[in-house]
């Protein structure tokens, strides 16, 4: 039990000192999916896709995660969010204020980011559904 234990250790130190940022990314780009879930990966795989301009593929990466009841509310909310900003990218502009809603349902807390509240495209939008949602 003991080795079991400092292999672990072992595991988390190497992350750490090899440039990892944490159990699902590393620095480098690289990802260290043999400690992440399922979700996080199928998250993961979104962002990606999302970054790299695939919006289709992402939005399949995203919806998948988002009818997956092991999914964590916190990576819902996260899917949702990439939903929105494809959507209102793509001019649904219907769609992008259900996925912010779908988002603020799960969680009323939820805001973008400076950078992300500050996009001209979906910002307003954010900000628009947002104020509906806290009323």
């Amino acid at each position: 039990m003991n080795n079991n234990i400092n292999v672990v250790l072992i595991a988390l130190c190497v992350l750490l000192l090899g440039g990892c940022a944490s159990m699902v990314s590393c620095d480098d780009g690289s990802q260290a999916k043999w400690l992440s879930s399922p979700t996080a990966r199928l998250l993961s795989k979104g962002v990606q896709h999302y970054e790299d301009g695939e919006y289709a593929v992402a939005m399949t990466s995203f919806q998948k995660l988002l009818d997956t009841k092991e999914a964590s509310t916190s990576e819902k909310v996260e899917a949702n969010k990439y939903m929105a900003f494809i959507n209102c990218i793509s001019s649904r502009d219907k769609m992008c204020r259900e996925s912010f809603k779908s988002a603020l349902e799960l969680d009323p807390n939820f805001n973008l980011n400076p950078a992300e509240a500050g996009h001209p495209v979906w910002g307003p939008v954010f900000s628009s559904v947002k104020n509906k949602s806290s009323k």
